[in-house]
């Protein structure tokens, strides 16, 4: 009796093993067929060419391919629910970025909570912003800026690439913190925003360097201040908003999200990959490129990040009374 016993408690323990052995055999192998990475944004702009870049080496690095698949629309909640409901395997990832964090506060019935249904996997990078005005506008310093605003309260035209872009809510955080009034003039995308702020059909924007920087050298736009913590690389020479407006930090950032209930050890492989590849000297070149600085770390690192950039922008959403439109 004692030696069937012994029997049984062995092939039960075994039995309670085998999930664990399994999983973890998956992660080994882990991937095996090619990956799909959702973007919430179209083809061509910052976002998809973060994806692609940081997809490829991925390819590269775990041998399967990273298949970028842009599903734009709803502020990239149509991006973000087709994860939330995609089996939680590991071969479909989301392009998490700041929207995500402003949607939850911004949108009053999503079918999904980010923070509670996407695993974050690793952060990506922080793209730097800046206070860009149109050369008519008199004034070369954040102060100034300030002064002239209130001077002229609710004539100057603040562009963004759409209600509840990053460009928006980081005027509106400087409003807040402020107390200036500028008029918020949203398009349809930054693009067709900046066209109008180099033809002085609007007046300021908060606009991110990568794409502007081209006109700032060429004297067409004028930079105040960049919206980070710290100077950029791109631009030294420029004070930090914060240099004058204290506690004011905005930047737009890309990480790897994964559905609920993906596998620890397929997040741990992924973060470890994502962490490589920002470590390699040329991809620090390509995201110098873009103006964008790295961001490794751990999961919880990216799941702290998402937690504090949805209460600070939620915050913000409130305050400005945003509504999706």
């Amino acid at each position: 009796m004692k030696v069937l016993r012994r029997q049984f408690l062995h092939l039960a323990a075994g039995a309670v093993a085998l999930p664990a052995v399994s999983r973890t055999a998956k992660a080994q192998t882990y991937p095996t067929r090619p990956v799909r990475l959702i973007v919430g944004f179209a083809p061509g702009g910052g976002n998809d060419i973060m994806a692609r870049l940081i997809g490829q080496r991925l390819s590269e690095r775990l041998g399967q391919q990273f298949v970028v698949e842009n599903r734009p629309g709803a502020g990239t909640n149509i991006a973000a629910e087709a994860v939330v409901n995609a089996s939680p395997d590991g071969y479909t990832l989301l392009l998490a970025s700041l929207p995500n964090a402003s949607n939850a506060t911004l949108y009053d019935k999503l079918n999904f909570n980010f923070i509670r249904d996407i695993a974050p996997v690793a952060a990506i990078a922080r793209n730097t912003f800046a206070i860009e005005v149109n050369p008519s506008v008199p004034v070369k310093t954040v102060p100034e800026f300030i002064a002239y605003a209130k001077v002229d309260s609710g004539k100057l035209n603040m562009a963004s690439g759409g209600v509840g872009s990053g460009n928006h809510i980081f005027g509106e955080l400087f409003k807040m913190m402020t107390g200036v009034n500028l008029v918020h003039v949203p398009y349809r995308g930054a693009g067709p925003a900046l066209v109008d702020l180099l033809g002085g059909q609007v007046q300021v924007m908060f606009a991110s360097i990568s794409s502007s920087i081209e006109y700032v050298r060429a004297g067409r736009l004028r930079v105040l201040a960049v919206t980070t913590s710290t100077r950029s690389p791109v631009l030294p020479d420029i004070p930090t908003v914060a240099e004058f407006v204290p506690g004011y930090e905005a930047s737009f950032w890309t990480g790897i999200g994964a559905p609920r209930d993906t596998p620890v050890e397929t997040i741990e492989k992924l973060n470890q990959g994502i962490n490589a590849v920002l470590a390699d000297s040329q991809m620090k070149v390509r995201l110098a490129g873009l103006d964008a600085t790295a961001l490794p770390g751990s999961p919880a690192d990216f799941g702290k990040l998402i937690a504090e950039e949805t209460e600070k922008w939620g915050k913000v959403v409130k305050f400005a009374g945003i509504k999706p439109e």
